[in-house]
């Protein structure tokens, strides 16, 4: 743990400090409330005392967050201010666990700023999950689509001003904005809550846009301010495998059978039931990844 003198320097030191992400956004730290010891302190609430005798800080961190004792996490929070694309903000708002004040376009202006995206930036549909991407398209294919996308941010912004000029309500010139268009909001979360959205958006299924808010979120503020809680985190949340029941008897069924590291057919040979016949199956794929990523079933 760190001692308060060092603590207070560490918070000026990232209170206001506008960490940049994507071509024109920005997280940053506004407040913070408690720090490890904080957790320790409110889970020794409940277990007592005693428990000074036998787990260190960092011990006792650590058993909370493998047992999912989460409570003691919700006696931490962080207050930031972000700068962020409406369409990117939109899957941050569907965490309902924060407390939200956004910049207002009824009010004052819209941000002159859009995401633009680069020539090597467009990514491709994946063919296996509709709601994702995969790899990018040559700088050369996404020439065009990056000059057509700087046109209509133009157009609309331009179409929006002249609204304004005509002195169209504000509340009803901004409707033909683009989602691109960079919004800014106050966002108040507790750790626990916190770190759950950072192990959602953190993750490679999501969406890279939002990913990297949550990684420089993470690993620039959440990371120096809560250092133990923030090792854990990564041990048995981030960096942490799910074994569902259908996975281990997988596996029991591959070790009987002698047969580790497995090939594709013995993988399918020992495969749930429930699986079998199916020409896709998403949860059969992901068991085939996780236990390749183990070394227990090979190409």
């Amino acid at each position: 743990m760190t001692t308060p003198s060092d603590r207070r320097l560490l918070v000026d030191a990232l209170r206001w400090r506008k960490f940049p992400v994507l071509d024109d956004g920005h997280v940053a730290l506004v407040d913070v409330m408690g720090d490890d010891a904080a957790v320790v302190q409110a889970a020794r609430v409940s277990y007592g005392e005693g428990t000074r005798k036998t787990s260190d800080d960092r011990q006792l961190i650590r058993y909370l967050l493998r047992h999912a004792h989460t409570t003691p996490f919700e006696m931490a929070e962080l207050k930031f201010v972000v700068r962020v694309p409406m369409d990117c903000w939109r899957q941050w708002v569907r965490h309902r666990t924060a407390n939200i004040n956004e910049y207002s376009t009824r009010y004052s202006l819209a941000i002159d700023s859009m995401q633009a995206t680069r020539d090597d930036e467009w990514r491709s549909q994946a063919t296996g999950n509709r709601q994702g991407s995969e790899g990018c398209l040559p700088a050369d294919a996404g020439r065009p689509l990056t000059e057509a996308e700087a046109a209509l941010q133009a157009e609309s912004r331009r179409i929006y001003e002249d609204r304004l000029a005509a002195g169209i309500a504000r509340e009803q010139a901004r409707k033909d904005l683009p989602l691109s268009t960079y919004t800014e909001a106050y966002w108040k979360i507790d750790l626990h809550n916190l770190l759950h959205f950072l192990a959602l958006r953190m993750d490679a299924h999501a969406q890279l846009e939002i990913r990297r808010y949550a990684t420089t979120i993470g690993e620039e503020i959440v990371r120096p301010l809560f250092p133990l809680v923030w090792e854990a985190f990564v041990d048995y949340r981030l960096e942490a495998l799910r074994l569902t029941r259908l996975d281990r008897e997988v596996i029991r069924r591959l070790a009987g059978a002698g047969a580790v590291p497995a090939d594709r057919t013995a993988f399918l040979a020992a495969q749930d039931p429930s699986w079998s016949g199916l020409d896709r199956c998403r949860e059969r794929d992901e068991c085939w990844a996780k236990l390749l990523g183990l070394g227990l079933v090979a190409e």
